[in-house]
């Protein structure tokens, strides 16, 4: 590569012995993106037709199914094509758009995890005055915050790491993440200090207050009967696992930066592909199981299908 080449191109180096099994990990990366966008639209779609299904709690798991799609639509392409390429190259500009869009959406996911916690505490600590907290108009607003905020907070750091040089022309990865900061020959104290206030502020006291609510919830249920604590545990349940699953690759994500190439390189591969392939289906699979309405509706719909 010339000097202009390499002044406006990254290389992706994150792979592990593409020459050998290239093709392979195509054939599987294609099926787990189709099943990410059958699986996740399934359940929008069954939420979207049925009208009892029309509440808080349901429109917030479309969004979140929504989110996981446009999330993997961000990575799944340009992987495919980089499995199939000679050369794992990126444009620097390309390469902060995308890190923008996946911290965009993946902050969104802990703002609408906050607002479907903050709705089953409605639900179960206080049902006379939930019709009238939970309306549509507050849906709404929850649903664009949970959009808007994480956009304008990572848009920061991303404008601020598009002002800086760049020295080093090989990314550590396999998509552009915060592992970009690596590239640049100078760190930036403001664009850490954003960094830390984007994190504290879309990620770090959403799951503060995710935690709260639920500990709310459980001491409420606690003292009261037994269908109340059913109805907490079925509704409450799935929306944790996501929570968890969610956090620990979150946690991985901010991790694997610190420790930088003392990290082995097939195990970062694996952590790394975790975030964009096991979660994504992990959702759908979730609140399809656990969410009795939707498990219901979802047992229709294919004993509809094999009839047919």
């Amino acid at each position: 590569m010339d000097n202009d080449y390499n002044a406006t191109y990254i290389t992706l180096d994150g792979h592990v012995e593409l020459d050998k099994y290239r093709y392979l990990y195509f054939v599987i990366m294609f099926i787990v993106y189709i099943l990410i966008i059958y699986c996740n639209f399934t359940i929008v779609y069954i939420i979207w037709i049925h009208e009892n299904l029309h509440e808080p709690m349901y429109v917030f798991i479309a969004a979140l199914l929504v989110n996981s799609v446009i999330f993997s639509t961000n990575i799944y392409p340009k992987l495919l094509i980089d499995f199939l390429s000679e050369k794992q190259v990126i444009q620097y500009s390309a390469c902060l758009f995308q890190f923008f869009i996946f911290y965009s959406l993946g902050c969104a996911e802990f703002l609408l995890l906050s607002a479907m916690a903050y709705d089953r505490y409605v639900s179960i600590c206080k049902p006379l005055q939930y019709p009238t907290i939970m309306r549509k108009r507050t849906v709404g607003t929850f649903l664009g915050l949970a959009w808007l905020v994480p956009a304008c907070v990572i848009a920061v750091p991303a404008i601020l790491s598009a002002d800086m040089k760049v020295c080093i022309f090989t990314l550590n990865g396999i998509f552009c993440n915060n592992s970009i900061y690596s590239l640049h020959c100078t760190s930036s104290r403001a664009r850490s200090i954003f960094g830390a206030i984007a994190l504290i502020m879309t990620a770090l006291l959403p799951l503060l207050f995710i935690l709260f609510t639920y500990s709310r919830i459980f001491i409420i249920t606690y003292q009261s009967g037994r269908e109340v604590r059913k109805k907490a545990a079925q509704t409450c349940l799935p929306h944790l696992l996501v929570l968890i699953s969610f956090s620990c690759l979150c946690a991985y994500d901010v991790i694997i930066v610190r420790l930088g190439s003392d990290f082995p390189k097939y195990l970062r591969l694996i952590m790394t592909l975790q975030v964009v392939l096991y979660h994504p289906l992990f959702n759908p699979i979730i609140y399809g199981l656990k969410m009795t309405e939707i498990s219901k509706h979802l047992k229709r719909l294919f004993c509809q299908t094999k009839l047919t």
